[in-house]
Protein backbone atom coordinates (compact mmCIF):
# COMPACT_ATOMS: atom_id res chain seq x y z
CA UNK A 1 0.00 0.00 0.00
CA UNK A 2 1.44 3.78 -0.38
CA UNK A 3 2.78 5.27 2.21
CA UNK A 4 0.47 8.33 4.12
CA UNK A 5 1.80 11.28 2.40
CA UNK A 6 4.20 13.71 3.95
CA UNK A 7 1.83 16.54 5.44
CA UNK A 8 0.79 19.37 3.42
CA UNK A 9 3.27 22.17 2.45
CA UNK A 10 3.30 25.27 0.90
CA UNK A 11 5.33 25.36 -1.74
CA UNK A 12 6.68 29.17 -2.09
CA UNK A 13 8.82 30.45 -5.37
CA UNK A 14 8.64 33.12 -7.86
CA UNK A 15 6.22 31.30 -10.61
CA UNK A 16 3.77 29.43 -7.87
CA UNK A 17 2.31 29.26 -4.32
CA UNK A 18 0.30 26.87 -3.76
CA UNK A 19 -0.95 24.00 -0.99
CA UNK A 20 0.71 20.61 -2.35
CA UNK A 21 0.68 17.32 -0.63
CA UNK A 22 4.10 15.65 -1.02
CA UNK A 23 3.78 11.98 -2.44
CA UNK A 24 6.10 9.12 -1.50
CA UNK A 25 5.46 5.29 -3.02
CA UNK A 26 7.40 2.82 -1.78
CA UNK A 27 9.54 0.29 -4.50
CA UNK A 28 12.10 -2.24 -3.96
CA UNK A 29 15.06 0.11 -4.18
CA UNK A 30 13.46 2.90 -2.18
CA UNK A 31 10.72 5.77 -2.69
CA UNK A 32 9.30 7.26 -6.12
CA UNK A 33 8.65 10.61 -4.77
CA UNK A 34 6.46 13.39 -6.66
CA UNK A 35 3.33 16.29 -5.59
CA UNK A 36 -0.01 16.12 -5.65
CA UNK A 37 -2.15 18.98 -6.23
CA UNK A 38 -6.15 19.10 -6.79
CA UNK A 39 -9.27 17.78 -4.74
CA UNK A 40 -8.77 13.87 -3.07
CA UNK A 41 -11.03 12.41 -5.65
CA UNK A 42 -10.58 14.26 -8.59
CA UNK A 43 -10.45 12.54 -12.12
CA UNK A 44 -6.75 11.39 -11.98
CA UNK A 45 -3.90 12.58 -14.27
CA UNK A 46 -0.70 11.32 -13.92
CA UNK A 47 2.10 13.85 -14.66
CA UNK A 48 5.65 12.44 -15.94
CA UNK A 49 8.35 14.79 -16.56
CA UNK A 50 11.34 15.12 -18.95
CA UNK A 51 15.11 13.69 -18.95
CA UNK A 52 17.11 15.49 -16.09
CA UNK A 53 14.18 17.12 -15.20
CA UNK A 54 11.64 16.38 -11.87
CA UNK A 55 7.90 17.29 -11.10
CA UNK A 56 8.67 20.75 -10.88
CA UNK A 57 8.55 20.98 -13.98
CA UNK A 58 4.56 21.33 -13.77
CA UNK A 59 4.78 23.68 -10.64
CA UNK A 60 3.40 26.48 -13.18
CA UNK A 61 1.10 24.94 -15.55
CA UNK A 62 -0.83 22.62 -13.07
CA UNK A 63 -2.33 25.46 -11.06
CA UNK A 64 -3.73 26.79 -14.69
CA UNK A 65 -5.39 23.53 -15.49
CA UNK A 66 -8.88 22.49 -14.47
CA UNK A 67 -9.46 22.39 -10.89
CA UNK A 68 -11.91 19.21 -11.48
CA UNK A 69 -8.51 17.21 -11.60
CA UNK A 70 -5.98 15.48 -9.18
CA UNK A 71 -2.61 16.00 -10.58
CA UNK A 72 0.09 13.43 -9.38
CA UNK A 73 3.52 14.61 -10.93
CA UNK A 74 6.25 12.03 -9.79
CA UNK A 75 9.95 12.75 -9.82
CA UNK A 76 11.05 9.55 -12.43
CA UNK A 77 13.90 6.97 -10.81
CA UNK A 78 17.14 8.87 -10.38
CA UNK A 79 15.81 12.12 -10.67
CA UNK A 80 14.71 14.90 -7.72
CA UNK A 81 13.99 13.40 -4.62
CA UNK A 82 13.13 10.07 -5.90
CA UNK A 83 15.48 7.10 -5.13
CA UNK A 84 18.61 6.23 -7.54
CA UNK A 85 18.44 2.85 -9.20
CA UNK A 86 20.47 0.09 -7.46
CA UNK A 87 24.26 0.02 -8.50
CA UNK A 88 24.53 -1.82 -11.63
CA UNK A 89 21.24 -0.78 -12.89
CA UNK A 90 21.18 0.71 -16.47
CA UNK A 91 18.17 3.35 -16.98
CA UNK A 92 15.95 2.58 -19.76
CA UNK A 93 12.60 3.06 -20.74
CA UNK A 94 10.89 -0.31 -19.93
CA UNK A 95 12.03 0.62 -16.54
CA UNK A 96 10.38 3.93 -16.28
CA UNK A 97 7.30 2.53 -17.76
CA UNK A 98 7.33 -0.39 -14.97
CA UNK A 99 7.99 2.44 -12.32
CA UNK A 100 4.39 3.97 -13.88
CA UNK A 101 2.95 1.35 -13.09
CA UNK A 102 4.24 0.53 -9.67
CA UNK A 103 2.73 4.03 -8.85
CA UNK A 104 -0.59 3.90 -10.45
CA UNK A 105 -1.10 0.15 -8.57
CA UNK A 106 -0.24 1.85 -5.33
CA UNK A 107 -2.47 4.64 -5.87
CA UNK A 108 -5.19 1.58 -6.73
CA UNK A 109 -5.89 3.94 -10.08
CA UNK A 110 -7.56 1.90 -13.15
CA UNK A 111 -8.67 4.85 -15.34
CA UNK A 112 -6.21 7.87 -15.68
CA UNK A 113 -4.87 10.42 -17.99
CA UNK A 114 -1.13 11.64 -18.43
CA UNK A 115 0.38 14.70 -19.31
CA UNK A 116 3.98 14.08 -20.23
CA UNK A 117 7.18 16.20 -21.27
CA UNK A 118 9.38 14.98 -23.38
CA UNK A 119 10.82 11.90 -22.10
CA UNK A 120 8.20 11.56 -19.75
CA UNK A 121 5.72 11.55 -23.13
CA UNK A 122 8.18 8.78 -24.38
CA UNK A 123 6.66 7.06 -21.25
CA UNK A 124 3.22 8.32 -21.34
CA UNK A 125 3.66 6.71 -24.84
CA UNK A 126 5.01 3.19 -24.14
CA UNK A 127 2.20 2.73 -21.39
CA UNK A 128 -0.88 3.71 -23.53
CA UNK A 129 0.49 1.46 -25.61
CA UNK A 130 0.53 -1.38 -23.26
CA UNK A 131 -2.43 -0.67 -21.21
CA UNK A 132 -4.15 0.81 -22.95
CA UNK A 133 -7.67 -0.03 -21.21
CA UNK A 134 -6.39 2.06 -18.25
CA UNK A 135 -5.01 5.33 -20.21
CA UNK A 136 -8.37 8.17 -20.99
CA UNK A 137 -6.59 10.75 -22.83
CA UNK A 138 -2.80 11.57 -23.11
CA UNK A 139 -1.14 15.02 -23.69
CA UNK A 140 2.34 14.98 -25.04
CA UNK A 141 4.03 17.86 -24.37
CA UNK A 142 6.98 18.62 -26.78
CA UNK A 143 7.18 14.93 -27.62
CA UNK A 144 5.75 12.51 -29.89
CA UNK A 145 5.05 9.77 -27.54
CA UNK A 146 7.92 7.59 -29.24
CA UNK A 147 11.71 8.06 -30.01
CA UNK A 148 12.62 5.64 -32.95
CA UNK A 149 16.02 4.41 -34.02
CA UNK A 150 17.73 3.75 -37.24
CA UNK A 151 18.16 -0.10 -36.82
CA UNK A 152 21.38 -0.01 -38.39
CA UNK A 153 22.49 2.47 -35.77
CA UNK A 154 21.22 0.14 -32.88
CA UNK A 155 24.19 -1.84 -32.28
CA UNK A 156 26.43 1.43 -31.98
CA UNK A 157 24.07 2.48 -29.58
CA UNK A 158 23.50 -0.45 -27.69
CA UNK A 159 27.40 -0.96 -27.74
CA UNK A 160 27.86 2.60 -26.50
CA UNK A 161 25.80 2.75 -23.65
CA UNK A 162 27.85 -0.65 -22.03
CA UNK A 163 31.05 1.14 -22.15
CA UNK A 164 29.66 4.08 -20.28
CA UNK A 165 28.55 2.03 -17.92
CA UNK A 166 31.91 0.23 -17.71
CA UNK A 167 33.69 3.89 -17.60
CA UNK A 168 31.23 5.44 -15.23
CA UNK A 169 31.68 2.54 -12.55
CA UNK A 170 35.54 3.04 -13.05
CA UNK A 171 35.57 6.50 -11.55
CA UNK A 172 36.10 7.51 -8.22
CA UNK A 173 32.67 8.59 -6.10
CA UNK A 174 34.27 12.03 -5.19
CA UNK A 175 34.60 12.07 -9.22
CA UNK A 176 31.42 11.45 -9.46
CA UNK A 177 29.46 14.07 -7.49
CA UNK A 178 30.43 17.82 -7.62
CA UNK A 179 29.81 20.11 -5.19
CA UNK A 180 28.84 23.93 -6.06
CA UNK A 181 27.46 27.13 -4.91
CA UNK A 182 23.62 27.53 -5.68
CA UNK A 183 24.83 30.24 -7.89
CA UNK A 184 27.27 27.94 -9.65
CA UNK A 185 24.65 24.93 -9.96
CA UNK A 186 21.76 27.63 -11.29
CA UNK A 187 24.56 28.75 -13.62
CA UNK A 188 25.87 25.06 -14.42
CA UNK A 189 22.15 23.91 -15.01
CA UNK A 190 21.27 27.01 -17.74
CA UNK A 191 24.24 26.12 -19.51
CA UNK A 192 23.07 22.46 -20.20
CA UNK A 193 19.63 23.70 -20.77
CA UNK A 194 19.51 26.62 -23.09
CA UNK A 195 15.75 26.07 -23.11
CA UNK A 196 15.00 26.80 -20.03
CA UNK A 197 14.57 31.04 -18.41
CA UNK A 198 16.95 31.45 -14.93
CA UNK A 199 13.18 31.95 -13.41
CA UNK A 200 12.76 27.63 -14.26
CA UNK A 201 16.22 26.42 -13.84
CA UNK A 202 15.25 27.78 -10.10
CA UNK A 203 11.84 26.15 -9.79
CA UNK A 204 13.92 22.75 -11.25
CA UNK A 205 16.73 23.20 -8.64
CA UNK A 206 14.26 23.40 -5.18
CA UNK A 207 13.82 19.48 -5.77
CA UNK A 208 17.17 19.39 -8.08
CA UNK A 209 19.99 19.71 -5.53
CA UNK A 210 20.50 18.29 -2.14
CA UNK A 211 22.84 20.07 0.74
CA UNK A 212 26.17 18.77 1.29
CA UNK A 213 29.44 20.18 3.01
CA UNK A 214 30.69 23.28 1.32
CA UNK A 215 27.73 23.29 -0.60
CA UNK A 216 25.43 22.05 -3.08
CA UNK A 217 24.85 18.36 -5.27
CA UNK A 218 22.43 17.62 -8.24
CA UNK A 219 20.29 15.43 -7.17
CA UNK A 220 19.92 13.34 -9.83
CA UNK A 221 21.40 10.08 -10.71
CA UNK A 222 24.71 10.68 -12.97
CA UNK A 223 23.80 7.29 -14.63
CA UNK A 224 20.59 8.80 -16.77
CA UNK A 225 23.27 10.83 -18.74
CA UNK A 226 24.29 7.69 -20.08
CA UNK A 227 23.48 6.08 -23.19
CA UNK A 228 20.14 4.21 -23.49
CA UNK A 229 20.55 1.03 -24.98
CA UNK A 230 16.91 -0.21 -25.47
CA UNK A 231 15.55 1.49 -28.76
CA UNK A 232 12.64 0.73 -31.04
CA UNK A 233 12.41 1.26 -34.55
CA UNK A 234 10.15 3.20 -36.48
CA UNK A 235 7.94 0.17 -37.58
CA UNK A 236 7.72 -1.00 -33.73
CA UNK A 237 6.97 2.70 -32.64
CA UNK A 238 3.91 2.71 -35.02
CA UNK A 239 2.48 -0.94 -34.01
CA UNK A 240 2.81 0.29 -30.37
CA UNK A 241 1.00 3.72 -31.47
CA UNK A 242 -1.50 1.83 -32.87
CA UNK A 243 -2.67 -0.19 -30.24
CA UNK A 244 -3.01 3.38 -27.96
CA UNK A 245 -6.91 4.02 -27.52
CA UNK A 246 -6.80 7.20 -25.44
CA UNK A 247 -7.04 10.90 -26.94
CA UNK A 248 -4.17 12.63 -27.90
CA UNK A 249 -2.88 15.84 -27.77
CA UNK A 250 0.41 16.49 -29.48
CA UNK A 251 1.77 20.08 -28.30
CA UNK A 252 5.04 20.77 -30.29
CA UNK A 253 7.30 23.94 -29.82
CA UNK A 254 7.90 25.80 -32.90
CA UNK A 255 11.74 25.84 -31.23
CA UNK A 256 11.45 22.59 -29.08
CA UNK A 257 12.97 19.27 -29.71
CA UNK A 258 12.68 18.59 -33.36
CA UNK A 259 15.31 21.82 -33.54
CA UNK A 260 17.02 21.05 -30.29
CA UNK A 261 17.84 17.08 -30.99
CA UNK A 262 16.41 15.20 -33.28
CA UNK A 263 18.60 14.45 -36.18
CA UNK A 264 17.65 14.39 -39.53
CA UNK A 265 16.93 10.73 -40.14
CA UNK A 266 14.94 11.10 -37.12
CA UNK A 267 12.82 13.74 -38.40
CA UNK A 268 11.34 11.40 -40.83
CA UNK A 269 10.23 9.71 -38.31
CA UNK A 270 8.61 11.91 -36.80
CA UNK A 271 6.37 12.89 -39.97
CA UNK A 272 5.11 9.54 -39.50
CA UNK A 273 4.21 9.43 -36.07
CA UNK A 274 2.34 12.76 -36.61
CA UNK A 275 0.88 11.35 -39.69
CA UNK A 276 -0.76 8.39 -37.48
CA UNK A 277 -1.72 10.67 -34.99
CA UNK A 278 -4.02 13.01 -37.48
CA UNK A 279 -5.19 9.62 -38.98
CA UNK A 280 -6.60 8.91 -36.21
CA UNK A 281 -8.64 11.78 -35.33
CA UNK A 282 -5.85 13.32 -32.70
CA UNK A 283 -4.61 16.83 -32.03
CA UNK A 284 -1.43 18.03 -32.99
CA UNK A 285 -0.55 21.44 -32.40
CA UNK A 286 2.83 23.92 -32.65
CA UNK A 287 2.82 26.89 -30.12
CA UNK A 288 5.79 29.59 -29.88
CA UNK A 289 8.96 29.10 -27.76
CA UNK A 290 11.29 26.42 -26.81
CA UNK A 291 11.39 22.70 -25.36
CA UNK A 292 10.36 23.89 -21.96
CA UNK A 293 7.56 26.05 -23.30
CA UNK A 294 5.06 24.75 -20.47
CA UNK A 295 7.20 25.65 -17.79
CA UNK A 296 8.72 29.14 -19.10
CA UNK A 297 5.09 30.25 -20.53
CA UNK A 298 2.68 28.53 -19.40
CA UNK A 299 -0.01 30.66 -20.60
CA UNK A 300 0.72 29.73 -23.99
CA UNK A 301 0.38 25.58 -23.38
CA UNK A 302 -2.55 26.09 -20.57
CA UNK A 303 -5.59 27.04 -22.53
CA UNK A 304 -5.48 23.65 -25.16
CA UNK A 305 -4.50 21.01 -22.02
CA UNK A 306 -7.13 22.94 -20.27
CA UNK A 307 -9.93 22.28 -23.44
CA UNK A 308 -9.18 18.91 -24.21
CA UNK A 309 -8.91 17.74 -20.47
CA UNK A 310 -12.31 18.92 -20.34
CA UNK A 311 -13.68 17.55 -23.37
CA UNK A 312 -11.91 14.45 -22.91
CA UNK A 313 -11.59 13.91 -20.03
CA UNK A 314 -14.22 15.73 -17.33
CA UNK A 315 -17.41 15.66 -19.86
CA UNK A 316 -17.70 12.01 -18.94
CA UNK A 317 -20.24 12.06 -16.98
CA UNK A 318 -19.48 8.64 -15.88
CA UNK A 319 -18.98 8.62 -11.84
CA UNK A 320 -15.74 7.47 -10.73
CA UNK A 321 -15.85 4.03 -9.08
CA UNK A 322 -13.60 4.06 -5.61
CA UNK A 323 -11.34 2.06 -7.13
CA UNK A 324 -10.46 5.20 -10.01
CA UNK A 325 -10.61 8.16 -7.50
CA UNK A 326 -7.16 9.03 -5.60
CA UNK A 327 -6.74 7.32 -2.52
CA UNK A 328 -4.25 9.79 -1.09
Amino acid sequence: MIQALKGVRHMASSSVKQAVSELSVPVPWGEIRGKVWGPDHGRPVLCLHGWADNCGTFNTLLPLLPKECRYVAVDLAGHGCSSHRPAGVLYSFPSYVLDVRRVVEAMQWSKFSIIGHSMGGNIAGMFSALYPDMVEAVVLLDSYGFLPTDLKEMPKVFRQGLDEMIQFEKKDEDKKRRVYTYERAVERLLAGNPSLSEQSAKILLERGLVQVEGGVEFSRDFRINLKNVVRITVEQSLELQSKIQASVLVVLAEDGFEKMFAEHEQKKFTVDLLQAYRDRNNTVVTVPGDHHVHLNNPVVVAPLVSDFLQNKVLSNSATLTDTDASKL
